[in-house]
């Protein structure tokens, strides 16, 4: 429900009509990274070292070879090659944020789900660590930039639901939340209490509500911004001189998704 309050418009094509939408390099990008992180705390605490990280990275780079976000992608070489590398990169870099040799892991791509009255809330933490004190820390991986401090709050909204998730799937509420941003190793950090988890409640119910408002008015008003130069359903966006209503058919008669 995030994706709402984005841009309600782009939200009714891809989660209520589900819409195809080409992969970006910069999700699959993202998509490859947490793979290899995945695969290398998989390993024990003293052979998470960059050699390791290296052979789980080349593991992750197999298997994506197949898979439909990355060949969908339709790269040449050299775009390959440099996708690859800036990829590699980016993995390497966490190295240089914290020691992975001192996280205690209990959980890796871990999914959990919770009902809150009519909504079932679902989450997948990238780790979920416990720390020297025996508190949870939930720790996500971003391959973007770190936002300004204008913009920091915004995207701790998500970790802050995880921690709501916590706290009803496991009974407990995090100590820290830490968005690990790997592309300038930064790590930004939050602290959940009963304050924030009852925000963090009523921000879904509120999203609920809106959505229900949406179908029942039929009402998802574009919302333009600087992320239209990459949304695939820009052509048929009112803001842009398009018609929604055909976006289903012309989707559907080409066979295709947007590019």
């Amino acid at each position: 429900m995030e994706a709402f309050t984005s841009c309600p418009l782009a939200f009714r094509f891809s989660s209520i009509e589900g819409l195809p939408e080409p992969p970006s390099e910069a999700a699959t990008k993202g998509s490859l990274v947490h793979r290899a992180l995945e695969l290398f705390f998989a390993e024990t605490n003293g052979a998470r070292d960059t050699m390791t990280l290296g052979h789980w990275f080349d593991q992750a780079w197999s298997e994506f070879q197949s898979l439909p976000e990355f060949t969908g992608l339709g790269l040449d070489h050299p775009a390959t090659t440099a996708f690859r590398a800036d990829a590699q990169s980016l993995a390497s870099r966490y190295l240089t944020v914290e020691d992975p040799t001192q996280v205690n892991d209990i959980g890796l791509e871990l999914r959990l789900e919770a009902n809150l009255g009519v909504v079932t809330l679902r989450g997948v933490i990238d780790r979920l660590d416990r720390d020297a004190d025996g508190n949870l820390v939930i720790s996500d991986y971003k391959t973007g930039r770190s936002p300004s401090p204008r913009h920091a709050q915004q995207r701790l909204n998500a970790l802050h639901l995880y921690a709501l998730l916590c706290h009803e799937v496991v009974g407990r509420v995090p100590s820290r939340l830490r968005l690990i941003y790997l592309r300038d190793g930064r790590i930004v950090e939050a602290t959940p209490d009963d304050q924030s988890l009852r925000f963090a409640a009523m921000r879904t119910h509120a999203l609920w509500r809106a959505v229900e408002r949406a179908c029942t008015t039929g009402r998802f008003d574009p919302r333009p911004g600087p992320l239209c130069s990459y949304c695939a359903f820009k052509q048929w966006c009112p803001a842009f001189g398009g018609d929604p209503a055909r976006a289903g058919s012309e989707l559907l008669d080409t066979g295709t998704v947007p590019g």
